[in-house]
C-alpha cells in the first residue's frame, strides 16, 4: 500500500518571515524546517511521498515550492498560493505552471480563516478566480473555520467542475467535544460531489495530551459524510508537532482505519491523495525511494 502525506508545509526564516508564528504558543516550532527535517520521520511512518502546502500569502513562494519539488523525488505535488482575485489570475497560474517545476503544481489556497468576511468565497471576483483554477486543470484547498463552510459550500456549488479540498476538516472544536453544529455543516459540505476531506491538523484542535479517542468522533463524522474515497490523510507537520510527533498523527487515526475495508483505508492513506492531486498511480515510482 503507498502512503501520501497529503498536508505538510517547510519554511526557511532566512529567506522570509512566517508573521504566523509569533501568535501565542507556536515558540516550539519558530524555526526553519525542511525536507531533509521531515525524511526521517516520514520514512519511519512508511510514506512514500508527500504534497507540500502553502504558509503565506506571497507570490514567490510558490516557484520556491515547486523548484524543492522538482529537486527532491519526496514531494510529489505542491499546493501553492496565487491572488485569487487578481484579474490575471489565468496568466498567473499558466506562468507558473510552465515555469521550473511547474509540472508538480495540483493546488492553489489561501487563508480563508484569515478573512473577516465569512462571506468571502462568496464574492464575484473569488467566483471568477475559481473558475480561473479550474480551468487550469488544478484543485483548490479550502483553510477555513467551522462558520465559514457554509460559504464555502456555496463556493463549491458555483465552481462545479472544480474539486474542492477541505483541510483540517475545517477545525473541528475537538477540545470542547462541541461538534454537533460542526458536525451538520461538515455534513451539507460533503454533499457537494465536488468536494474532498482532509484528515488532518486534528491533533492542535484536540486538548493537550488527549488520547487517540477523541479523535474517532471527528474522523467518523468526516469519513460517514464523504466516504473513504473521498478522504485523504496529511499529517500537517511541522504544525502538528506543536501536540504530536509524526508517528502519533498517524497512530491518532488507527482506531477509525482498522474499522475499514482494505480499500477504504488505502484510499485515506494514499489513493485519494493520487486521485485528486493527480498524483503518479501505484504502480509508478512516486518518490519515496530515494
Amino acid at each position: 500500500m503507498t502512503i501520501i502525506d497529503a498536508h505538510h508545509h517547510v519554511w526557511d526564516l532566512s529567506v522570509r518571515d512566517q508573521p504566523w508564528l509569533s501568535g501565542p504558543g507556536m515558540a516550539a516550532i519558530k524555526r526553519s524546517f525542511s525536507l531533509a527535517d521531515l525524511r526521517p520521520s516520514a520514512r519511519a511512518a512508511g510514506v512514500d511521498a508527500t504534497v507540500l502546502v502553502q504558509t503565506v500569502t506571497v507570490a514567490a513562494e510558490t516557484p520556491e515550492m515547486l523548484a524543492l519539488a522538482a529537486a527532491d523525488p519526496l514531494v510529489a505535488a505542491v499546493v501553492g498560493w496565487t491572488d485569487l482575485t487578481s484579474p490575471g489570475i489565468a496568466g498567473e497560474l499558466a506562468s507558473l505552471a510552465a515555469g521550473p517545476g511547474g509540472e508538480y503544481l495540483a493546488g492553489i489556497r489561501h487563508q480563508v480563516q484569515s478573512e473577516p468576511d465569512p462571506d468571502w468565497l462568496r464574492r464575484p471576483d473569488v467566483t471568477r478566480g475559481l473558475d480561473a483554477v479550474a480551468a487550469a486543470g488544478l484543485c483548490y484547498d479550502l483553510v477555513v473555520l467551522p462558520h465559514q463552510l457554509p460559504a464555502a459550500g456555496y463556493a463549491a456549488a458555483a465552481v462545479p467542475g472544480l474539486t474542492m479540498v477541505l483541510d483540517h476538516a475545517a477545525k473541528p472544536p475537538i477540545a470542547t467535544g462541541e461538534l454537533a453544529s460542526w458536525a451538520a455543516a461538515i455534513k451539507e459540505f460533503a454533499a457537494r460531489p465536488n468536494t474532498v476531506c482532509k484528515l488532518s491538523g486534528l491533533v492542535t484542535e484536540a486538548a493537550p495530551g488527549a488520547p487517540r479517542a477523541a479523535f474517532v468522533p471527528v474522523a467518523e463524522v468526516v469519513l460517514s459524510a464523504f466516504g473513504p474515497e473521498r478522504v485523504m490523510f496529511g499529517s500537517d507537520w511541522p504544525v502538528c508537532l506543536l501536540a504530536a510527533s509524526y508517528g502519533q498523527v498517524l497512530d491518532a487515526l488507527d482506531p477509525v482505519l482498522a474499522e475499514l475495508p482494505d480499500h477504504g483505508r488505502e484510499a485515506v492513506l494514499g489513493r485519494s491523495a493520487m486521485r485528486f492531486y493527480g498524483l503518479p498511480p501505484e504502480n509508478e515510482d512516486v518518490g519515496g525511494g530515494t
